[in-house]
């Protein structure tokens, strides 16, 4: 790993140089989900079933703000998605 950028590119520490015009800058993202490991929702594969915002075997867990929702647009459908969900779950049976 480079430990500082120049106009024209990185710097590792032993001082060699790499001339650049472009850096992209890719962090990655990778969902911490060890406070629902109580619920027991992964399957042997270690993965969770979804059904869009909707864990696939339990109705009444909605998770928001992970994978293709955790953009600001995404959060926003996914959260009207599991609330319309959630309303149609509650609601009173006649």
């Amino acid at each position: 790993m480079f430990d500082r950028l120049t106009p024209d590119g990185p710097t590792w520490p032993d001082g060699h140089h790499q001339h650049v015009d472009t850096i992209l800058w890719a962090t990655g993202f990778r969902a911490d989900l060890a406070h629902l490991s109580p619920l027991h929702l992964r399957e042997p594969s270690g993965g969770i079933r979804m059904q869009d915002t909707q864990v696939a075997d339990d109705p009444h867990i909605h998770l928001v703000g992970y994978g293709p929702s955790a953009s600001t647009i995404g959060a926003n459908r996914a959260g009207f998605t599991a609330a319309r969900a959630l309303r149609d779950l509650l609601k009173p049976r006649a």
